[in-house]
């Protein structure tokens, strides 16, 4: 027998969700999470999630369930984390596949029950946005939590939906989500974080990674980078809470809406009716403009260049060009970034914002971790990196 949870939201909350399952049954119980292979174009540059087909090397759980493991991969365009995620969690992976709408999810889930012989679902959310009522204007990724909600309910399984970190995902405000949650259920501390801490040495979800500082006692304003608005780790960021499934499906306007979807292109309309938008749309716009700035063309490849006309006359010399500055060192560069970001009021980044808005590649990042680390030791706390204003 295994504990059967659900990551609502796919991505980082599987880190989350294990976690959880350790604060809240130990870490040596027996378990598998499902999750969705939705991992956005930070990882994967094909837009909206992926599906059993889009992986080799699946395990065969049910009719339409299949687990991930080490050994699975992404068919090349397609990209996932979730095989190296399989190895560094202890609980097993299952994948939610969506594109049968709220209906197939149901199936998948039913089928992960029997798998498990579990009679209980546990369904976890970092950040909140589970319970989003489609109004809030930082709302960016409603459509899965909500075909979770919409599908377990279909299930006739008792269902308990955890949020954990409200605020954190940057979605749903913390003060807006506080008084639907009631007491929290648990505290995560340090020693909850212990069964995941060597994950967010190479993933790069956000929520989760101040998820786990939370527990660890940061606290302070917290600058991401796939955020409007910094984040203030707070004293009900390590929270977890839990609601019975019907209170969620209350709340939420959207879940109810995906009740009878039998597609996910069912499921995008509901989005656009409840919420205004779809996810998948904006995913696809911009991977559109991402392959545009990357020079392909709309049929695929690469744009060919225009022909350059033959000169009329020999050209006459070029000057001599003026030779380019050095670039400068990456302490350099980080130290002037650093004292730009802290200027604004945040205390604390996360490695993705560092990578990202300096630009840098996997080895130099290794590099400035590893500069980071060794010159000033109390800058890195992980998974967080303290800014230089913060120490004085």
């Amino acid at each position: 027998m295994k504990r059967l949870l659900i990551a609502a939201g796919g991505g980082g909350d599987a880190i989350a969700t294990a976690m959880v399952h350790a604060a809240l049954h130990g870490p040596d119980e027996p378990a598998l999470v499902l999750t969705y292979a939705w991992e956005r174009l930070v990882v994967d540059p094909v837009p909206g999630p992926r599906r059993p087909s889009d992986f080799t090397g699946t395990v065969t759980a049910g009719p339409t369930l299949r687990l991930v493991t080490p050994r699975s991969a992404p068919r090349p365009p397609a990209g996932s984390l979730l095989p190296r995620l399989s190895a560094d969690l202890r609980p097993a992976l299952g994948l939610l596949d969506p594109y049968a709408g709220a209906s197939g999810l149901a199936r998948q889930i039913e089928e992960a029950a029997a798998y498990c012989e579990a009679g209980h679902v546990d369904v976890v959310d970092v950040g909140g946005d589970i319970l989003a009522d489609g109004t809030e204007p930082t709302l960016r990724s409603p459509l899965g939590d909500a075909l979770v909600l919409a599908a377990c309910a279909r299930t006739g399984i008792p269902t308990s939906v955890h949020v954990v970190g409200p605020g954190l995902d940057s979605e749903v405000p913390e003060a807006a989500l506080l008084p639907l949650l009631g007491d929290p259920l648990h505290t995560l501390t340090h020693a909850d974080t212990l069964s995941v801490q060597a994950v967010f040495d190479w993933h790069p979800s956000e929520a989760g990674a101040l998820l786990v500082a939370a527990a660890r006692g940061i606290r302070g304003v917290c600058g991401t980078r796939d955020a409007p608005h910094p984040v203030t780790l707070g004293d009900a960021s390590p929270h977890v809470y839990r609601l019975t499934l019907a209170r969620a499906l209350e709340i939420n306007p959207l879940a109810r809406a995906l009740a009878e979807s039998a597609s996910l292109a069912d499921a995008e309309r509901a989005s656009e009716r409840v919420c205004g938008f779809s996810e998948i749309a904006r995913e696809r716009a911009r991977a559109a403009q991402l392959g545009q700035e990357a020079g392909e063309s709309p049929g695929g490849g690469t744009a060919p260049s225009e022909p350059r006309p033959l000169p009329r006359a020999l050209p006459r010399p070029l000057p001599r060009p003026l030779p380019r500055p050095l670039p400068r060192p990456l302490p350099e560069r980080f130290a002037e970034w650093e004292r730009r970001t802290a200027d604004s009021g945040i205390a604390y980044v996360t490695t993705r914002r560092i990578a990202e808005e300096l630009a840098l590649s996997p080895a130099q990042l290794t590099a400035l971790r590893r500069h980071l680390s060794t010159a000033t030791p109390a800058r890195h706390t992980p998974p967080l990196w303290r800014l230089a204003a913060v120490e004085a």
